[in-house]
């Protein structure tokens, strides 16, 4: 429906002056803030997409998102039978198998999501890019990251880029499909919009901000202009597409505002992790960090947390 699209008007002061004013939000206390935080932990995808990724840190990143917060930390909040682990572990495609091996030996259901489709630039031909899909869901990936060709956004190809998604949501077949459309590369907030009405249409189960690997990556603009993409879709459609901020998301406090602001945008029905998640490689630790000091009033030493 080009229709959607052919007018769209992003007003990029007001836009940002509401990011601005997020990053001034108050954050929780208290068990408040501890309950925010162990959501968070459920709606991470636990990532490693380093070259030198190997088996064995494959395997201790999988124990990590069965085991996310230490035992006794969720005992002292009356949590540990709750079954809290991460969302999902999301790998490059050679290490689909080890992550899934794994977690099928530590009896674990965690989903494991793989990069494709020429990750992180899109620069691949498009018969590549489907069967390095193919590839990653035969390996036992049940959730497949695109990444989108920005040159058909910068260039107006709207129709190029929704056969390209169409195809890419084929080559899935049952594994759920999340499309990066590296919001730092697009150019402007009204090809932010435009991008994530077409992969939505095109069958996306998730829109995602970025790889990771942009100069910009997740930032509250682009997120407040997804999300008002997912609500219109939504309005238009009834069909409810997940949103994943991924790329420089480190701190329990930005982990909290994030939920905050898919809260305030989506509404509460978006806070699980079949509709929401969180890239990161690093920001479980300190989530972990602020845990432990909620439960015991002091930080933690680098030796007392389990590295992820």
């Amino acid at each position: 429906e080009l229709g959607w699209i052919s007018k769209v008007y992003v007003n990029r002061p007001a836009v940002v002056r509401h990011a601005e004013q997020i990053k001034k939000w108050k954050t929780v206390k208290g068990n408040w803030q501890a309950a925010w935080l162990l959501k968070a932990v459920t709606c991470i995808d636990l990532t490693t997409l380093s070259g030198d990724d190997t088996p064995s840190n494959v395997q201790r990143l999988c124990f990590k998102a069965k085991h996310p917060i230490r035992e006794d930390l969720l005992k002292a909040l009356d949590m540990h039978d709750k079954g809290i682990t991460v969302g999902a572990v999301c790998v490059y495609p050679a290490r689909v198998s080890d992550a899934v091996n794994t977690l099928k030996a530590a009896g674990c259901n965690i989903p494991v999501a793989s990069v494709a489709a020429g990750f992180p630039s899109g620069q691949t031909p498009l018969e590549t890019k489907l069967t390095e899909i193919k590839l990653a869901v035969e390996y036992g990936a049940r959730e497949i990251d695109i990444v989108i060709s920005r040159t058909l956004v910068l260039t107006g190809q709207w129709e190029g880029l929704y056969e390209e998604i169409r195809l890419c949501r084929a080559a899935c077949g049952e594994a759920h499909m999340k499309t990066i459309l590296a919001t730092g590369e697009l150019g402007s907030l009204a090809n932010v919009y435009k991008a994530s009405m077409i992969a939505m249409m095109a069958g996306s189960d998730f829109i995602k901000t970025s790889t990771g690997k942009e100069v910009e990556n997740a930032t509250f603009p682009v997120g407040i202009v997804m999300m008002r993409a997912i609500k219109e879709y939504y309005w238009q459609t009834g069909y409810k597409v997940g949103f994943k901020p991924a790329g420089g998301i480190r701190t329990a406090k930005e982990a909290i505002t994030w939920l905050m602001l898919v809260k305030e945008e989506l509404g509460v029905e978006w806070l699980k992790p079949e509709l929401f998640r969180l890239g990161a490689s690093s920001l479980l630790g300190d989530i972990e960090q602020q845990i432990f000091y909620h439960v015991t009033g002091s930080y933690a030493l680098q030796h007392e947390l389990a590295m992820a």
